[in-house]
């Protein structure tokens, strides 16, 4: 065990208790806990653990990606993953592509592959853990291949302990037999009530172009099986302008659209991402004081999209009136689902004497409190933090139009638009299904225009979404489809509400996906790399 700080400056590197710091480390069990009790001021860095698990190279290594969108799966032993600055500097540079994952604070190499707050290993050796200190610290599992071995790794940088004051650095429990892992999991992650939201978001066919004609059209589409229309990205003018509706696209405002949603019947969801504002929006220009800044006094960008986005200062309480005000002008509006966007940028700047997992835990938990009893989507957020503050949480990054977008995208950062990965962190984060959070697994799209998705792969994305997910929506306008798209959707609402006992395992580049349904057992055999099912449905 090695516990790095920094006092008066120095870095100091600490096995044991000294001078400094008393470590308490108690184990009872399955449970690990390490607790740092500092005898005066100091700044914490980082905390190792080399555990005495056995790996083997044949072994099958499920890697839990650091927020929504990184693509998560089992991996095998000398698998690599994508380090996002291997990406040429001009590329890299003009997307900010190093803001959207966790290479800013985790150091990638090729001898090295890495999960966050969850882990286990299948094969010759079975080893199950998961995180149970979520709201201090991001823990991060490590397999180094040089070593071999497994490193357990506590991202505690920044925290400042004054003189008294304790700390719980890193806490966890490990199994090697999977049913008392389940059962310990189960205990310490109890099955939420969240009850299956099937519905239409505006994004996945018009993006931003929408317009009160299009939301209203697709709205007449939608018959009583559903329960939640929401209206994504677009009705703003820009991002982070949120009291700023488009006149041109929503010339009456967004009430009248509120009020049809409710006579049907429908929850009214809407999107925003409240910690962002792009560099053409008013508030940016406006108000440069609300945006975190970094030690050249630049303001630290969130990512590419838009005009380029930039993250809000979360110390800042005016920053926090401009939040609430937002979301409470849409609650009393009537919106009732909130889809709250890009919020892994609470993590992204450096918060003086606070984890970045502390800050997660925080700006969700005030994103709470405003909202009430609204219902939550997160998205793009770190998952251990959602699960103690939202109702449903996205799983993997966008569906694309085609399975695997364009081709060069492949190249890009973990967190990129992907069908083919969404698929399978659908299926491996299965198991947080009703424990963390209710799972998003996106849409699904059936129709055939503005689309490059074959008919098989547009089946598979409806069948393994209304299988392993909470939330089933879609983008498509419904008054297009022909018998077969609505017996198709006939049949997978049938699978959303009813299939029971979802299981899978990997095969080589297939999952085996095994499933009850009216008191039969089905299987189905998904090929990862054609996004097709080969047996089955």
């Amino acid at each position: 065990m090695i516990l790095r700080y920094l006092k008066n400056g120095k870095l100091i590197e600490a096995t044991s208790s000294n001078d400094d710091v008393e470590i308490i480390v108690e184990t009872k069990g399955p449970s690990h806990r390490y607790e740092v009790k500092a005898h005066q001021e100091i700044i914490l860095k980082g905390f190792t653990e080399r555990t005495n698990w056995k790996v083997s190279r044949g072994d099958l290594y499920f890697w839990n990606g650091y927020q929504s969108w990184t693509a998560t799966k089992q991996k095998h032993y000398f698998s690599a993953e994508r380090d996002v600055r291997n990406i040429i500097a001009p590329v890299r540079n003009q997307y900010k592509l190093t803001q959207y994952g966790d290479s800013h604070f985790y150091d990638y190499s090729p001898n090295r592959i890495h999960g966050v707050d969850f882990f286990y290993e299948l094969g010759k050796e079975k080893h199950y853990a998961y995180s149970t200190n979520l709201k201090n610290a991001f823990l991060i599992f490590e397999l180094n291949k040089l070593k071999r071995t497994i490193f357990i790794r506590s991202d505690i940088e920044g925290k400042i302990l004054k003189e008294g004051e304790s700390y719980v650095i890193a806490s966890w429990k490990e199994f090697t037999d999977e049913k008392e892992a389940r059962e310990s999991f189960e205990k310490d992650f109890p099955e939420k009530k969240c009850e299956k939201l099937f519905g239409y978001c505006s994004w996945y066919n018009y993006y931003q172009n929408i317009s009160e004609a299009i939301i209203l059209r697709d709205l007449e589409g939608l018959d009583e099986r559903f329960n939640l229309f929401q209206i994504d990205d677009g009705y703003e003018t820009f991002v982070g302008d949120w009291l700023d509706v488009d006149k041109e696209k929503f010339p009456n405002g967004l009430e009248p659209v509120v009020k049809k949603i409710k006579e049907k019947g429908f929850k009214a969801g809407i999107w925003l991402a409240p910690f962002a504002a792009e560099s053409k929006s008013r508030i940016f220009n406006e108000h440069p004081e609300y945006f975190r800044r970094d030690e050249k006094g630049n303001p630290i960008p969130g990512g590419g999209n838009w005009s380029t986005f930039y993250c809000l200062d979360l110390e800042n309480e005016e920053v926090w009136a401009y939040i609430e005000k937002s979301l409470k002008h849409y609650k009393d509006m009537g919106f009732d689902f909130f889809k709250l966007d890009f919020l892994y940028v609470a993590s992204l700047p450096s918060y003086k004497g606070k984890t970045r997992a502390e800050m997660a835990d925080y700006a969700y938990k005030r994103l709470r409190k405003i909202l009430g009893k609204a219902l939550i989507l997160g998205c793009g957020s770190t998952l251990g933090q959602a699960a103690s503050s939202f109702d449903y949480n996205r799983v993997g990054p966008d569906v694309s139009l085609e399975f695997n977008d364009v081709w060069y995208m492949k190249y890009m950062h973990r967190e990129r638009v992907s069908t083919k990965v969404t698929l399978q962190n659908t299926v491996y984060r299965s198991f947080m299904n009703r424990r963390l959070f209710g799972n998003d697994p996106d849409v699904f799209l059936l129709r055939d225009d503005n689309i490059k998705m074959s008919k098989k792969q547009r089946e598979s994305l409806i069948t393994i979404n209304s299988l392993f997910g909470q939330v089933l929506l879609t983008s498509d306008d419904l008054l297009e489809y022909d018998e077969e798209k609505k017996d198709l959707l006939a049949k997978s609402l049938n699978l959303f509400k009813n299939a029971k006992d979802q299981t899978f395992v990997r095969l080589g580049d297939y999952l085996v996906i095994k499933y009850t349904l009216d008191g039969e057992e089905n299987k189905l055999i998904y090929d990862t790399k054609k996004g097709v099912f080969t047996h089955g449905r």
